[in-house]
Formats: structure tokens, sequence, C-alpha cells
């Protein structure tokens, strides 16, 4: 096994290498504006680092949200061309499902919950048991509406202290984390989602309602 990971489902645009056991190589960068500048650049540089050809990679895995519209779809059309030009199975991976991987290997214990920023006054969330299974979500809601577990992590749940005190990292996710959860399911023979975005809203652009043509019928 040899995956390329990445997701730009929250402001990090972060990529990495697994070779099915390790993470070979991985970056990070926080720039919510920059998501389509960035990513392939990243991917370059794991690439190098790992000292992997492209033509070696055995799949892609990559975060499908839930996520802002623009940030999200720049990862999912990236992967779906990487592996239709490579010949490459496309792994879908739940954003939240990495972080809250992540925060278990890290240390958490018990019931916890993933909150990451929805905007709005929003946040995307899951939940998940002492083993670190999801039991509920994903979902987007108002932060007064929940009632999480004690323990959360993610950037939703820093931004909402009144709703999840003692929130900590990890903020947003790491594709190492993303990459490592992934080897881990498939290894155990466990689908992964197909490249299909989580949005679980409609996005902010919308067309108007009740606008005047201008050129005539």
């Amino acid at each position: 096994m040899l995956l390329l990971a990445f997701d730009t489902a929250t402001p990090a645009v972060t990529a990495a290498v697994h070779d099915g056991t390790t993470v070979l190589a991985e970056t990070f960068q926080v720039d919510a504006r920059r998501h389509g500048e960035l990513l392939l650049p990243a991917v370059d540089q794991v690439l190098r680092t790992a000292g992997v050809d492209k033509h070696r990679l055995t799949g892609i895995a990559v975060g499908v949200g839930p996520g802002p519209y623009t940030g999200l779809r720049v990862g999912l059309v990236t992967a779906a061309a990487l592996g239709h030009a490579l010949g490459l199975p496309v792994y879908g991976v739940c954003t939240l499902d990495a972080i809250a991987h992540q925060a278990r290997t890290e240390g958490l214990t018990g019931p916890f919950t993933v909150a990451t920023d929805a905007r709005r006054k929003e946040v995307y969330w899951a939940s998940y048991d002492a083993s670190g299974a999801r039991v509920e979500g994903p979902a987007v809601d108002r932060p007064a509406e929940l009632s999480p577990e004690q323990r959360s992590v993610g950037a939703g749940a820093l931004l909402y202290p009144e709703t999840f005190p003692g929130a900590h990292a990890p903020e947003h996710v790491s594709a190492g984390a993303l990459a490592d959860f992934a080897a881990t399911e498939l290894a155990a023979g466990r689908e992964l989602l197909p490249c299909v975005p989580l949005y679980l809203r409609r996005p902010d652009a919308q067309v108007p309602v009740g606008y005047k043509a201008v050129l005539p019928a």
C-alpha cells in the first residue's frame, strides 16, 4: 500500500504519503483562501520528500468534508483528476473522522465530539464513542443547539468555548492522520466513502430570486 492523501475541507491545506504502516512525508499550511493555489505544490512536495514516484502509488485518499463548498471541491476535483490520470482508486474519508482518529492517536480517551467551523455561527460536528467509532453525525448546527460530550476537539469547538468547555487540539485535519485512518480501514477490509462531497447545506452563493432579465426574450 502506498497512499497519497490530502484534505481541503478546513482552512488547512494538508497532504501526506503513507506506506500502509507509517507516514513517509507530510505538509500542512493554514490559509483558507488559497486551497487551489497551494494543494498541487503540497502534493508535489510530499512525493519528493518521500522519494515516491506518482506512478508507484496504489491509491488516493481525500477528505470529503463536511466543509465549505469552495475549498472542499478543490480537493475532490484534484483527487478525481489524479485518480483518473494515474488509474488509481480514490477513497473518500469524512474529515471529522480523520480529526477524531488523530485525537485518539494523540491520547484522547473516552467519548468525545469533533467540531469544525462551518461559518454562519454554525459548526460541522460528529460524536464518537470510547473506541473512536462515530455514533452521531456528521451534521451542521448552531453550537447553542448542541449538548456535546465533555471532551471535544477541533476549530469549531475552540471557537465556541461556552458550548465546548475545555476544547483542545487538533484544531484542523492532518493529512497524515487521514492517510493513517484510510490505511487502517482498508487493511481491515472496510469500505471507505466515495469521492463525493459532504456539503450538508446549500452553498453561500445562490442565484437571486425574482431578478429582472436585461436581454429581450
